[in-house]
């Protein structure tokens, strides 16, 4: 008697307007979807500015206009742009405070 194959579970997928899993070495993340320029950087300074030496944030934003504002934050502070990255629409940065 021959066994077919258990049949693999349908992939699931995140609903565009889930929060993405949080990196390990993120201390704080910081929701701005739905925020247009300049609120995502204005809100993210803020946040940085409370995080201890050496943490780092999180910022989750549906505004494409955010990679080149991140960057550009990023590259006039002294504020370290660790990565980003896109998923559905919602572009998560990861940005560390110097120390």
């Amino acid at each position: 008697m021959t066994r077919s194959p258990p049949a693999s579970p349908e992939p699931t997928r995140r609903p565009p307007n889930a929060v993405p899993d949080v990196p390990p070495d993120v201390d704080e993340t910081l929701d701005v979807r739905g925020l247009m320029c300049p609120l995502p950087v204005l809100k993210a300074r803020k946040a940085l500015k409370r995080l201890a030496p050496g943490a780092t944030l999180e910022v989750l934003a549906t505004d494409p206009a955010a990679v080149i504002d991140f960057k550009h934050f990023c590259e006039t502070t002294p504020f370290e742009l660790k990565g980003w990255h896109e998923d559905a629409g919602v572009y998560a940065f990861r940005i560390g405070v110097p120390g």
